[in-house]
């Protein structure tokens, strides 16, 4: 079977199936496992080539609407009339089904039942360390500085925080991405900021220029030095190393 993934949680979703053998071409930004990076590319997530993916004859095609302005991925490959399967989760159970329907997709239903079921056992076993903790420290998570993007209720980050004994500042907004103002955050007075701005990487994220926002060095995560620049790739793609960021998140706090 021959597969293109054209989102990277998709790739990683295949690497937790442990089948990223029948993988022949990527998208520019999928980078884990490393081995993928020598696999032909076709774009980048957000303008996927679909000249370069049909000339790669894939079997089936990873599709995600993760990230608003895939849509138009979905209907190139309409347009070009290649198979393909769309994932669109927004929390850790939505990933742990998109586990078994991958494994079902590339026609090994016992493997992704099994491994949907190893990561819900997972997420269980991590799930009551973080519940053990009674003082839950209030945590502002940034997607994007400006326009100021975070997630909401109903995103995975939020089940991370929880997970790992704190709150997301912003559970309160029945929504997957809020876009708030620095005044708001100001008010919530978060313990922790965790930059994580999609798709940059972490030397390109400076605390000072978070330090330097009006009226935010009045803010408890600002007075305690709780800045924390973090592996956007654990913390931003839909995929079972969730569950690494979560690790490394408790570790943070």
């Amino acid at each position: 079977m021959r597969i293109v993934s054209i989102c990277p949680s998709n790739t990683e979703i295949l690497d937790y199936l442990g089948r990223t053998d029948l993988l022949v071409g990527v998208d520019d930004f999928s980078d884990w496992p490393h081995a993928v990076s020598e696999l032909p590319k076709v774009g980048p997530d957000l303008s996927i080539d679909m000249d370069k993916v049909a000339a790669l004859e894939p079997d089936l095609v990873l599709a995600s609407l993760s990230v608003p302005g895939m849509e138009k991925n979905v209907g190139g490959l309409e347009e070009y009339q290649l198979p393909y399967l769309i994932l669109n989760p927004n929390s850790l159970h939505d990933i742990a089904e998109d586990i078994e329907t991958v494994g079902h997709a590339i026609g090994e239903s016992q493997l992704g039942m099994e491994k949907k079921a190893a990561f819900l056992d997972e997420i269980d076993q991590l799930r009551h360390k973080g519940e053990a903790d009674a003082d839950r420290p209030k945590l502002y998570w940034e997607w994007w500085p400006k326009p100021v993007f975070t997630p909401g209720a109903v995103n995975w980050l939020t089940e991370i925080s929880e997970l790992a004994g704190a709150q997301n500042i912003y559970a309160t907004e029945q929504v997957a991405s809020f876009q708030t103002e620095w005044e708001d955050v100001k008010a919530r007075n978060p313990d922790h900021i965790c930059m994580v701005w999609v798709g940059i990487k972490e030397e390109k994220m400076r605390p000072e220029l978070i330090m330097q926002r009006p009226g935010w060095d009045m803010m408890s995560a600002v007075q305690n030095r709780n800045i924390h620049v973090l592996e956007e790739s654990l913390y931003c793609r839909p995929s079972p190393r969730l569950l690494e960021g979560l690790r490394k998140l408790v570790e943070v706090l």
